[in-house]
């Protein structure tokens, strides 16, 4: 028994012509040979499917499918007959066949694979670069895009680096990590993916980008951010001290009086993406207390109480 039409596109006798288009393109992605290489049970699905779509997305094929006119195939169930009258006495009748299943269903017609818009179902299945497209001998398939992972230093990160990526084939691809460039960035190398059918486009691989974390640095947009501890006295007396930076050590004054959680601005010392603005290094003092308070500060200090004590801003 013949398969209904209907049933093959998993779509109801009353679905709308929008209804059939979107099952078929359902169908065709998840069936077609070229993403079910080797597999011939989707292979024969497709054939199905494409024979069903063009008879059902044909109004006038799928008003004489309905009508018992043709079968699932497109071949007719029965003759039909027009009667055309001859010239001369009127003896008998002389009958020609009619359409039939001919005419709207020809190459070119509503129906045919030119009506249907396959690129649309092949930019879902291989996505919006052109997975696929039509020349002289019928399709051919651009390359499969490859994904990669690669882990890199904060530093890395913050000032680029020349990478090499071990495949899993034992093959090598060599990347350059530009400045800036973020954690879970993707980055692209054009033609390293898989290669396509003659005379298409191979893929690209797409490495995206995994930065560890820093011991010191933390990073805000393209800002760097960094805490420092401080001694008591160089929180009361002020001083010179170095600061590390992605780019080396640089030395910074901290004036006189400097309360804990004070941040210092160092000028175009943060992330310097491509094509963007430089960023800053944001850095934090934190006055950090000697480990053993002895009895000289400790008389100094309860002396200094009794005269300057002050408020801090508790609240």
């Amino acid at each position: 028994m013949a398969e209904d039409l209907y049933e093959i596109l998993g779509v109801s006798r009353r679905a709308t012509e929008d209804e059939i288009r979107s099952a078929f393109r359902k169908q065709a992605k998840a069936s077609h040979p070229d993403v079910n290489q080797g597999n011939a049970a989707a292979a024969e699905r497709f054939k199905k499917i494409t024979a069903a779509n063009d008879i059902l997305s044909d109004p006038e094929k799928r008003r004489q499918y309905d009508a018992g006119e043709i079968d699932a195939k497109g071949d007719p169930r029965r003759p039909q007959w027009s009667q055309q009258p001859t010239g001369g006495p009127r003896r008998g009748a002389q009958y020609t066949r009619g359409a039939g299943a001919g005419g709207a269903g020809g190459p070119g017609g509503p129906g045919s694979f030119d009506d249907f818009s396959f690129s649309d179902i092949f930019s879902d299945v291989f996505g919006s670069g052109g997975g696929m497209r039509r020349d002289g001998h019928g399709f051919a398939t651009r390359g499969q895009d490859l994904r990669y992972s690669l882990e890199i230093d904060f530093l890395e990160a913050v000032l680029g680096a020349k990478k090499r990526v071990t495949l899993p084939d034992g093959g090598v691809l060599d990347l350059t990590v530009p400045e800036g460039v973020t954690d879970g960035q993707v980055l692209r190398l054009k033609g390293k993916g898989t290669p396509g059918s003659p005379g298409s486009e191979a893929g690209d691989a797409l490495i995206e980008i995994k930065v560890r974390p820093h011991p010191e640095f933390r990073r805000e947009g393209e800002d760097i951010l960094l805490d420092l501890p401080i001694t008591i006295d160089e929180a009361v007396l002020g001083g010179r001290v170095e600061v590390q930076t992605p780019s080396g050590r640089v030395q910074l004054t901290i004036p006189k009086g400097t309360s804990s959680g004070k941040t210092f601005r160092l000028k175009g010392k943060g992330v310097r993406p491509k094509g963007g603005a430089v960023g800053d290094q944001l850095v934090t003092v934190r006055i950090v207390m000697p480990t053993e308070i002895d009895d000289s500060l400790s008389y100094f200090f309860s002396e200094w109480r009794q005269k300057h004590s002050y408020d801090p801003g508790r609240k």
